[in-house]
Order: C-alpha cells, then structure tokens, then sequence
C-alpha cells in the first residue's frame, strides 16, 4: 500500500484528474478535492476495482507496485509447501515485513488527511443558500430592532410628555411663568450663592482628580442679604403688576360685549396679561433706570445686585415685559 500510494503521490493533480476519469470515477466524487484528498480516493478505488483495471496500461506501474510488495509472500508460501518445512526465522521476517508496510500505508493515510486545509474542512460548514436569503434575514432582525424601539419609545411617554409642555407653553400664562423662571433663576446665583463645602480626594485606582463639591449655604436664608433684593424683586416684577393687572382687567370688558353684559360672566382671565406686562416694564424702568426708591423704602445696594444678578440687568426684564405684551395682543387677535 505504501508503495503504490508513493506512485500516486508522485503524480500531479492534473494526471490524477485524468486518471480519476479513466477508471469511471463520477466528477462529483472529487471536484473540490485536494491532491492528497485525491490520491487517497484513487487508490481505494483501484484496489477496489482491481480485476477490471489491471488490464489498463496507464494504471500498470500502479498494480506493478502493488504486485511487487505482494509476490514475495506468495512465493514463500509456495517453497514452503514445496519442502515441506516451515521456516519459522523466514516467515517471522516477512511478517514483521508486511507489518512495517502497513504501517508505512496507515502512517501515509493519516499524513495526507492531516494535510487537509481548512478549504476542505469548510467544505462541509453549513452555508446560507444565496445573498438574497441573507439580505432577508438581515432586513428581517432590521425590522424586529425598529419595532422594539418604537415600542420602548411609544412606552416611556416621552412623546405625551412633550406635547404636554407644548400645550404649556403655548399660552400667555406659560411664557409668563418662563420669563420669571429665567429672572428667578439669576438672582438666585446672587443671594444663594454656591460655596465650597468639602473636596472629594483623587483616588489613583480609578484615575479620577480631586472634585470640589460646592453646596448652596441655606443660613443665608436667614439674613437680610437674601430678603432684601429678593423682595424687592418680587414686589415689581410679580406683586404690583399682579395688583394692576386685576383691577385694570380689560378682558373683562371683552369678555362682557360679548355676553348679556350681567355681573355674573367670568372674564376670559382674572389678570389681564396685557396691563401686568405694561406696569411691570414701567416700574422697573423707574426703579432700575430713573433712580425711584419707593421713598426711601428700596437700599440703593439691592438694585446694584438685582441689576448684575438678572439676565441682561434691568433691560433684560423690559424685554421680558414686552415680550409678554406682544404675546397677549397675538392671543387676543386671535381670538377675535
């Protein structure tokens, strides 16, 4: 077998395909294969087919081979019966013979399949059918992903949420809240001001620096510095336009020309937004601009600080004054 197989070996791949064809051997039984795949196919299925090839010239060095490793065996069996003795020390020789040839044969069989390249190997490796059956399976976890999300999106409220704020905001009472919001929150960094409490330490194992951590001080709560400015504050950008505004509501008046004109309709709004967005510009223009104290009721020191601590000073809160009587003139001609 190792003698044989060692011819076959010798062989190029191109021969090894002609004679594959010659001995009857289907295309589809080692298109693909590699030589050492080939040559093991081949010679299985000489040995196989034996008595029908022998006869073919091409394959004659090949059972020339095989005959030669075979024939001494059979000659030794033929002087054996012929003398009628029995060498024990010859046929002890030609069966140690006959076993390193097996094992030449089976040391030669595991090389060539250990030969074998991944190619081979991945020749049995399921493979999807066509392109158009992946690009399917991949439009199809496309698919499954959008609907999870739009599921999480839909479940987290987020889009109800929203349309909520909008609905806010889209009102003269909601950009009103918003300006004061902005106001309150600058003068809040000027009365609560931030200071330092402790400092967290640099930790080397998570490679972080220190961190100063800053806390509002809420004993200012208790002081002058804090009530001073922040009543001033809000008695002219809140309380005195919140007074004007319903007593001088012109909604009323609106709301009642168009009504039986009796004492008991509800105006459209119980502060007219038009009059407090006019007399909050107004007084903060006489405080802020024109130096009017209230009589010496207002600490010069406090109007310092609300001007520096406000969004843009006190122009920044006649902005915001006029921009909330622009938006309740829009509101009220549209609803004419």
């Amino acid at each position: 077998m190792a003698t044989s197989a060692a011819w076959l070996q010798k062989q190029r791949k191109s021969s090894l395909i002609e004679l594959a064809d010659s001995t009857g051997l289907r295309k589809s039984d080692y298109e693909g294969l590699l030589k050492a795949d080939l040559e093991i196919l081949l010679d299985q299925h000489l040995r196989r087919n034996e008595s029908s090839l022998s006869r073919d010239g091409r394959f004659e060095p090949y059972y020339q081979r095989v005959t030669s490793t075979t024939s001494p065996v059979k000659k030794e069996k033929a002087t054996v019966a012929s003398d009628g003795e029995k060498p024990r020390g010859r046929r002890v020789t030609k069966a140690k013979d006959e076993i390193e040839a097996t094992d030449d044969s089976d040391a030669n069989t595991f090389t060539a399949v250990a030969t074998r390249t991944p190619r081979a190997i991945a020749s049995y490796a399921p493979l999807p059918p066509s392109p158009a059956a992946v690009a399917d399976a991949i439009d199809q976890s496309t698919a499954d992903l959008r609907s999870r999300v739009g599921d999480i999106w839909q479940n987290s409220g987020i889009t109800e949420r929203a349309e909520e704020i909008r609905e806010n905001l889209s009102t003269v009472v909601g950009i009103e809240t918003l300006i004061l919001g902005v106001e309150a929150f600058g003068l809040q960094r000027e009365v609560l001001p931030l200071q330092h409490a402790f400092t967290i330490p640099a930790n080397s194992t998570l490679r972080t620096p220190e961190f100063p951590v800053k806390l509002t001080d809420l004993f200012l709560l208790f002081t002058s510095s804090f009530w001073s400015p922040t009543l001033l504050w809000v008695s002219t950008s809140f309380l005195l336009p919140l007074f004007s505004a319903y007593f001088f509501n012109l909604t009323l008046k609106a709301k009642n020309s168009h009504s039986t004109r009796s004492r008991s309709a509800q105006p459209l709004y119980r502060f007219d937004p038009l009059t407090f967005n006019v007399v909050k510009g107004l007084i903060t223009w006489l405080v802020y601009s024109q130096g009017f104290r209230f009589w010496g009721l207002v600490d010069e020191m406090d109007v310092v600080r609300i001007q520096f601590s406000v969004p843009g000073g006190y122009q920044g809160i006649l902005i915001g004054a006029a921009i909330g009587a622009l938006t309740s003139i829009y509101e009220a001609i549209l609803r004419k």
